[in-house]
């Protein structure tokens, strides 16, 4: 639980949630949160009671705690409650005995008593309060003794396999100059093909950074931001050309090199890349993003803002602001990338505009936003950012979103429209809309699509970018419970035995081949 929460405040720290129309803040987050754990808590809940094949009376005694080990806050009447509504079949059978299971067994104890007391005996009643007592008595000794080593088994479970986890991770740490400053993207020692892996990436630190924040351990995390930060800097050429400035590396590794005037001597380097020696070359936009919502989400879980404060931190940010929102030829508000510069770095037919970078662009200049220190010069900065937040939100709430009456309105659509007022603003002709769409959006829920150009739109389901809008606040209050919502109602498809789904549906067959070049580990 604390786990839980703690993602949550770092996230919410690192973007502020704004699940609401507007850019300001929102008291429904309790809500969404609460709606989170319930989700998961039903997908757990089924699978556990299977195992212990408990009676009714043990098996809701057992998932109330559970569920109040989750909810953290919540009394012991919500838990019973919000467990029933996980499909628990046992109050019919409690109600009718008349024996509750929480502190209101009394209240319930006595109308049963004052029912017996309209049949006309007191002795009866007497001997019905005395059965009934003993009976309570019996079950709550029953209910002890069997929450006890369930929690023991449960908590006993967890805390081997979080141990190992952690063991793992810090095995994968990196360090330079004696600290750490990252961990590595993979660790497999069954692997001989490590290629680019042994690498320390910036977006696959970010999971490895918020765990470490949670944990308490800040010194890595700010290694890491600043370290990465002087790597900003380098100079980046590639055929003779070079980025803009501003651009973070995909990676960088630490290798050993000879000391000047000493061969026998050597020194740490720090050895990055931008995508000039990366498979498929393409140089990385998520960097930036994910640099910046590390460093807010750092400074609301530590404390430390001096560390934001830093003349070198706040230079870096600017950078960064002015590659994304420099001018370009592109009319709309989102970020126009190529093809695999996110995500697995390989081609996933998501060139355009991508939902994952316009969710990340979205929080990243709600964290810069913050983080700025006003200076002279940087009242044009601060106007863009505000301006861009607001197209760049609007655009994606009304053109990303798709559920069945999207779709049903897809289907009426008018092409070839030439007007100020065209309903169909990208040309998007209806039979685009593929067969399995119509087949697989449930009645109730929706997301927001992977990618929206003039005449196409990407209907594929990618996770990351629809989390990250929930997370963020760039999706409304509604949509975000419409996006869990189908979650839930597709549980089958997109999670299944296995961890979450990147992208859902898979390329198959001609289209795998033509979107990612027939790439073998795609």
């Amino acid at each position: 639980m604390a786990t839980s929460e703690g993602v949550l405040q770092v996230l919410s720290g690192a973007a502020p949630r704004l699940l609401s129309s507007d850019l300001g803040s929102s008291n429904s987050d309790l809500a969404l949160y609460s709606k989170c754990h319930f989700k998961s808590v039903k997908k757990k809940g089924s699978r556990y009671f299977k195992s212990l094949k408990c009676s009714s009376m043990i098996r809701c005694h057992i998932g109330s705690y559970n569920y109040r080990r989750l909810v953290g806050g919540f009394d012991r009447n919500a838990a019973i409650n919000r467990l029933r509504l996980l499909g628990c079949k046992c109050q019919q059978a409690d109600h009718g005995s008349g024996v509750g299971m929480d502190e209101g067994n009394g209240a319930r104890f006595v109308d049963n008593a004052n029912e017996s007391n309209l049949s006309g005996s007191m002795n009866s009643q007497k001997k019905l309060e005395f059965e009934d007592s003993e009976r309570l008595k019996r079950e709550k000794e029953m209910l002890a003794s069997a929450g006890t080593g369930t929690t023991t088994f449960y908590k006993s479970g967890i805390d081997s396999i979080e141990d190992e986890a952690w063991s793992l991770l810090r095995d994968s740490m990196v360090y330079y100059c004696g600290n750490p400053i990252g961990t590595i993207a993979a660790n497999d020692p069954t692997d001989s093909g490590v290629l680019n892996y042994d690498q320390v990436f910036i977006r696959d630190f970010i999971p490895s950074g918020i765990a470490l924040l949670l944990k308490g351990e800040y010194d890595i995390v700010k290694n890491f931001i600043l370290h990465t930060l002087q790597l900003q800097s380098w100079e980046k050429t590639m055929d003779c050309h070079s980025p803009g400035q501003g651009l973070m590396p995909a990676s960088f590794k630490v290798r050993s090199a000879p000391l000047d005037g000493d061969d026998s001597a050597t020194v740490e380097v720090l050895d990055p890349d931008f995508g000039e020696a990366a498979i498929g070359r393409v140089a990385p936009v998520d960097s930036g993003l994910w640099w910046i919502i590390l460093l807010r989400a750092y400074g609301k879980c530590s404390g430390d803002l001096s560390l934001q404060d830093r003349i070198d931190v706040q230079t870096g940010i600017r950078m960064i602001l002015r590659l994304c929102l420099a001018d370009g030829f592109d009319m709309f508000p989102t970020l126009l990338v190529t093809d695999g510069s996110c995500m697995i770095d390989r081609r996933m037919g998501i060139h355009g505009h991508p939902l994952e970078i316009q969710s990340l662009f979205f929080s990243a200049l709600l964290s810069a936003r913050e983080m700025l220190t006003p200076e002279d010069g940087s009242d044009d900065l601060t106007r863009a950012l505000n301006n861009r937040l607001i197209a760049l939100s609007f655009h994606i709430r009304e053109y990303y979103w798709i559920d069945l009456v999207k779709v049903n309105e897809i289907y009426r659509y008018k092409t070839e429209e030439y007007s100020f007022d065209a309903v169909n603003k990208f040309n998007i002709y209806p039979d685009q809309i593929s067969p399995w769409l119509v087949e697989w959006m449930p009645h109730k829920g929706g997301y927001l699509i992977g990618n929206l150009q003039p005449a196409h739109m990407d209907f594929r389901f990618f996770s990351l970018g629809n989390f990250w809008a929930i997370v963020s606040g760039l999706a409304t209050t509604n949509q975000s419970h419409a996006i869990l919502d189908l979650i839930e109602a597709k549980w089958a498809d997109l999670v299944a035995e296995m961890p979450f789904k990147i992208c859902y549906p898979a390329l198959e067959g001609r289209e795998w081949q033509i979107i990612t070049g027939c790439d073998p580990k795609n």
